[in-house]
């Protein structure tokens, strides 16, 4: 069963401490730290009380950790995804060991946890290992559902 939530974008405001440079090749996953997220996803330090996404496709946040066997297990899935989906929605990964605030923003308590953000609409986020057929499922009803 997946279960998506409302993120509640008044709850959305701290402040950063540890930063990696963002990393992509075509057709991959892109790792995130906090600067790129405020540049390519959310600000929340300067929208605190309403969701502004930053971006210009929908796109998969995967919150992971290196040691996370569920997560490495999902992450051929969310690869494979990307270059499927591509030109049509980014997958991104932030590892929660190294960008604790975006975690702590984002209430991350578990991992992994997911965060999908259409174009217009506020995210909704799913915890725990999924199957292809449910990341297929959101992005085709939630995420791509106006563009298609």
């Amino acid at each position: 069963m997946i279960v998506l939530l409302w993120l509640p974008a008044g709850s959305l405001f701290s402040h950063p401490e540890n930063s990696i440079e963002a990393t992509a090749a075509p057709d991959t996953i892109v790792v995130l730290n906090k600067a790129d997220f405020l540049a390519k996803i959310y600000n929340y330090e300067k929208h605190s009380e309403e969701w502004v996404y930053e971006g210009e496709l929908p796109c998969i946040i995967d919150f992971y950790a290196d040691w996370c066997g569920p997560c490495k297990m999902v992450t051929p899935i969310l690869k494979a995804l990307a270059a499927e989906y591509k030109g049509k929605l980014i997958v991104y990964k932030i590892d929660v060991d190294r960008e604790k605030e975006l975690a702590r923003v984002f209430g991350v308590r578990s991992i992994p946890t997911y965060l999908f953000i259409p174009k217009k609409d506020n995210p909704q986020s799913a915890m725990g290992a999924m199957p292809r057929e449910s990341f297929e499922k959101v992005i085709k009803e939630f995420l791509l559902k106006d563009s298609e």
